[in-house]
């Protein structure tokens, strides 16, 4: 018994990383007090490309679920945004009454298709994603293509909308951090890595599969439907086609795969490197694209463990311990 006690609270147990981490959210906070308008909206995106990759790497890095669908919850998000706005809800509360919708819609479709595996479930959540954006265009309040622009947002202050949703952003970041730290070292998370590796050895010693990865499934459509949220308040107009676009699970996929797929930190660092590579080489219009897909593949022929794979094989730190891997430092 004392052998368990004292298991449970090493995996309960805060980081030394954590301080490091405190000291980062506090200089983030106050970055709205000092820093200008650009660089407040520059990393607000950020936060949502962190958000999404966090997300897509609970799926495929933990629980095994490979998905090329997710943007289906980010757009879903954003809608479910927008008519709770027009039915009379304040933005920031429609926001956030909107991602549990999502969450809640997330429970019956984990339930249906999570039946199915591998390539089927992949293509079955993409095919999903384009029924939930089509039936969305059909919407009057939508207009189709053309979409709608949140006005209920222009009754803020603007310097107060953009802090606002950059807070709400930084918020949102660290508390899905922080669940999924906890999460991932929890029972369902050590069950989660034994169907990772084998979904037949798992059931066969008692995981109940389904209710595991139904529930890495709904967080990870809660995270992504926050994101949509924060990309609405931040550009004010909704349209189906960018927020059901396909290139929101690629960039999920790049910066899982740059960053190290099952690693905690591995997300953080894609999508810290997708941003920079986005700000620095976004102008170049079909060569920047190119140039991701060169990285991808370079990534995934010669780094297939990622940034974060690599540190680990050459250090043996693995940074912020998910109780998955041995968090071991090499030693002199």
């Amino acid at each position: 018994m004392l052998t368990d006690i004292g298991q449970r609270r090493e995996r309960l147990a805060i980081p030394g990383e954590a301080y490091a981490a405190f000291a980062i959210l506090a200089l983030l906070i106050a970055v709205p007090l000092f820093a200008g308008n650009a660089a407040v909206d520059k990393l607000t995106t950020l936060f949502v490309y962190l958000l999404l990759a966090v997300m897509w790497n609970l799926l495929a890095g933990y629980a095994g679920i490979v998905s090329v669908g997710q943007q289906a919850f980010f757009g879903l998000g954003g809608y479910f945004a927008v008519r709770l706005v027009e039915a009379g809800l304040p933005p920031y509360w429609a926001f956030f009454v909107g991602a549990l919708g999502v969450a809640i819609v997330a429970i019956p479709i984990s339930a249906a298709i999570l039946r199915l595996k591998g390539g089927e479930l992949a293509i079955a959540l993409w095919v999903l994603a384009e029924v939930l954006r089509l039936a969305v265009m059909f919407d009057p309040l939508v207009q189709g293509e053309t979409g709608i622009s949140l006005l209920a947002m222009n009754s803020f202050d603007p310097t107060f909308r953009r802090n606002l949703n950059y807070w709400l952003g930084l918020a949102a970041v660290s508390g899905m951090l922080v669940a999924a730290y906890f999460l991932l070292r929890s029972k369902i998370g050590l069950s989660a890595k034994a169907i990772r590796d084998d979904e037949e050895a798992a059931k066969s010693i008692g995981i109940d599969a389904m209710r595991v990865k139904q529930v890495f499934f709904v967080i990870a459509a809660f995270g992504c439907a926050i994101a949509g949220m924060i990309w609405l308040a931040n550009t004010i107009t909704y349209q189906p086609r960018t927020n059901f676009g396909i290139q929101w699970t690629v960039f999920m996929l790049f910066m899982v795969l740059v960053g190290g797929l099952g690693t905690f930190a591995g997300p953080i660092v894609g999508a810290v490197v997708f941003f920079l590579l986005q700000e620095i080489f976004g102008n170049y219009g079909a060569w920047y694209l190119a140039g991701l897909g060169l990285i991808a593949i370079l990534f995934a022929s010669m780094l297939p463990g990622g940034i974060m794979g690599y540190v680990q094989s050459k250090t043996g730190f693995v940074p912020f311990s998910d109780g998955m891997t041995q968090n071991n430092r090499k030693r002199p």
